[in-house]
């Protein structure tokens, strides 16, 4: 091998061994970032997961009590529950129990509790809630808790409310705009049309959405 190579080869060696000393703190810096960003998210995971059992467990918990009858214990097995999706669907559930055994108005403060995390499982609390207030004659409670309410069934339950205060116009415009949010299939469409029709309305294929 040739001297200018060697010399070549052992400069590339020296400007190897200069450019980790001048970086080593970065590469090492890097190395223990890198380590800690995958121990955090290992760490996350492990969090998270735990966290879904605990919440599933508690909700399983809840609804064993809510079978069994014991609707005290029950409501305080929901309340527990975090503000999650299982705190909803644990509340409808309780309140479905609690109307089945007479007591509206428990029912009423269990949906008026919840929060509303989820907005899907919201929006049916709401409509729930808008019914169980029309019928303990809190009409007017249950169009405010409506009052942006934009599809079919919250419009029916709106709509409902406003025939229970004899707001008879404001209920018609409710049921023919449920209308318009119903397919021509819809199961739920003939009661819609008949109430539409018990405050002056009269469907026609017009109100149905292409």
């Amino acid at each position: 091998m040739a001297i200018d190579e060697l010399l070549d080869e052992r400069e590339q060696g020296e400007r190897v061994k200069a450019w980790l000393r001048d970086n080593a703190l970065g590469l090492v810096g890097g190395v223990v970032v890198g380590a800690a960003l995958i121990g955090g998210w290992q760490y996350w995971q492990r969090k998270t997961h735990s966290e879904s059992v605990a919440q599933h467990s508690a909700y399983q918990s809840a609804l064993l009590d809510i079978r069994s009858g014991e609707l005290d214990k029950a409501q305080a097995s929901v309340a527990g529950l975090p503000d999650t999706a299982y705190s909803e669907l644990a509340a409808l559930q309780l309140a479905k129990a609690q109307v089945d055994k007479g007591d509206r108005d428990a029912a009423i403060k269990t949906l008026e509790a919840v929060q509303g995390a989820e907005p899907g499982v919201a929006a049916v609390v709401q409509q729930r809630l808008a019914r169980l207030l029309t019928d303990a004659g809190r009409g007017e409670d249950a169009i405010k808790l409506l009052a942006g309410a934009e599809d079919a069934v919250s419009l029916e339950a709106r709509g409902d409310a406003h025939f229970a205060l004899q707001q008879t116009e404001q209920a018609r415009a409710d049921y023919a705009q449920a209308l318009r949010q119903l397919d021509s299939a819809a199961p739920q469409r003939g009661l819609v049309e008949l109430k539409l029709s018990e405050v002056g309305g009269t469907p026609d294929e017009s109100e149905v959405e292409s």
